[in-house]
């Protein structure tokens, strides 16, 4: 740990930081172009810088060498799913930001508390019986939300001890819960007739998948992105004050109670509306912020940005990991982020243990 620490110093100045931030700029920008040009149906980087610049001048700047297929390919499927990806990594690294300022503990995110797993059973159960009760294309989206709500609720309830809620009891009433929404979602799966195309879907999305993504549902998650994150941004100070505990924070002037429960609101709202078009992805928003504090600091001013620009791009390489691997099969992509972030979640377990000495 002592050598992780030495190579791994914040970036203290600001032109450090604006480096770094520079160069995740690029990386995303050079993440977004292999995605879009890698896949089971290879094109051509030339082609892609054509088709897009045609698509976006509205006119012909550069004259067509490629099928009308290749244009399906680029806009209608890889250009949204690639964004698409990009959202939803940055979502979840921005709620688990939220939560380990919450409970002041580097373990949490909406993984492990338990809320991507009850916004899984929300939207699984609208998945298998949604036309007895909601119909239209959103009905997904309100189980996510509503099963991520009740989730958090019930982890809240179990984790307040004589009217208080530690960081400790909440994680692990979140892994509780966690278990009991699984069990939950396996139980409707497995009610339902076996090999069904729902059936099939649910075990698939369960996994995460944005295989789905359309211009239709990224307009949707953009915007719920984009609200949240001004939110979080706008209470980042707020934010460094409620990692010196809630003591200091009071004292320093901070409504603790009334930041909760924006933090709480916030990140169910965004943790409901990523599942809702992406499925369960596990470990993003534990490993992200991590990563990305040991670099840029605990200031959240600085974090913010840079984490959800880190936690982007990863989740784009991811995509473009998941879908090339076993080409043209696809590999679902929770069970890449899972290979990456598991490891590493162990390791934070062993360092809490260690009190950070090993």
């Amino acid at each position: 740990m002592k050598k992780f620490k030495k190579h791994f110093l914040p970036l203290e100045s600001n032109g450090a930081y604006l480096f770094f931030i520079f160069i995740m700029i690029a990386a995303l920008i050079v993440s977004i172009a292999v995605s879009i040009v890698l896949g089971s149906v290879d094109i051509k980087f030339g082609d892609v810088i054509g088709f897009l610049a045609n698509k976006i001048s509205g006119r012909r700047v550069v004259v067509p060498t490629w099928d009308s297929s290749i244009e399906s390919i680029i806009w209608d499927i890889r250009t949204p799913r690639v964004l698409t990806a990009f959202i939803v990594g940055a979502g979840l690294t921005l709620c688990g930001i939220v939560m380990q300022a919450l409970t002041k503990n580097t373990l949490a995110d909406p993984y492990v508390l338990g809320i991507s797993q009850g916004a899984s059973s929300g939207a699984v159960f609208m998945i298998m019986y949604g036309s007895m009760f909601f119909y239209g294309q959103y009905g997904t989206v309100l189980g996510a939300f509503i099963g991520a709500v009740i989730s958090i609720v019930i982890a809240l309830q179990i984790a307040k001890i004589r009217n208080k809620v530690t960081a400790t009891q909440l994680i692990l009433a979140g892994i509780a819960v966690a278990a009991m929404f699984g069990a939950l979602t396996n139980i409707m799966i497995y009610l339902q007739r076996t090999g069904s195309d729902k059936v099939k879907t649910a075990q698939y999305w369960m996994m995460g998948s944005l295989s789905g993504s359309t211009w239709e549902r990224l307009v949707y998650v953009a915007i719920v992105f984009v609200v949240c994150f001004i939110v979080i941004y706008a209470i980042r100070k707020m934010l460094d004050a409620m990692l010196l505990g809630d003591d200091v924070a009071l004292t320093l002037g901070v409504n603790t109670g009334r930041l909760k429960l924006i933090m709480i609101l916030v990140t169910t709202l965004l943790t409901g509306a990523i599942v809702s078009i992406s499925g369960v992805i596990g470990f993003v928003g534990l490993t992200i912020p991590h990563i990305t504090r040991s670099v840029v600091g605990s200031k959240h001013t600085r974090l913010i940005p840079a984490a959800t620009l880190v936690g982007g791009t990863f989740l784009v390489l991811a995509d473009v990991i998941s879908r090339v691997i076993i080409s043209p099969e696809e590999l679902p992509i929770g069970v890449v982020s899972a290979f990456f972030g598991a490891p590493f979640f162990l390791y934070l377990i062993r360092k809490s243990r260690t009190g950070g000495k090993g």
